[in-house]
């Protein structure tokens, strides 16, 4: 699967930098639910930090908590079978991530 997460996880990316720059223009209440994903995967994504030490694993399962957040159709780059296998596990990351969220006002 790490083709296919590295290819979604740039392609979210992508389209959350775009996502920043309408916001800039028409201002967040003009953002769709679906953006609004999108920039709270680009703040979680850059805010992992470069220099984090840990290995692919926990790389591949940091990458899925983020894909978490998103319902399937969105994950494109994916494949089904990925999907099937990994979108459903939970992790500790996964765990911290939405706790994290819910204790976010």
């Amino acid at each position: 699967d790490h083709s296919a997460v590295s290819n979604q996880l740039y392609a979210s990316y992508a389209t959350g930098k775009d996502v920043q720059a309408m916001k800039a223009v028409v201002g967040e209440e003009a953002l769709s639910m679906e953006d609004h994903l999108y920039l709270k995967f680009t703040d979680k994504f850059i805010a992992q930090g470069p220099y984090q030490s840990r290995d692919i694993f926990e790389s591949l399962d940091l990458a899925w908590s983020l894909f978490r957040a998103f319902p399937k159709e969105l994950l494109k780059k994916i494949p089904k079978k990925h999907l099937d296998t990994f979108y459903a596990r939970r992790t500790q990351v996964r765990e911290d991530f939405h706790q994290e969220e819910t204790s976010t006002p």
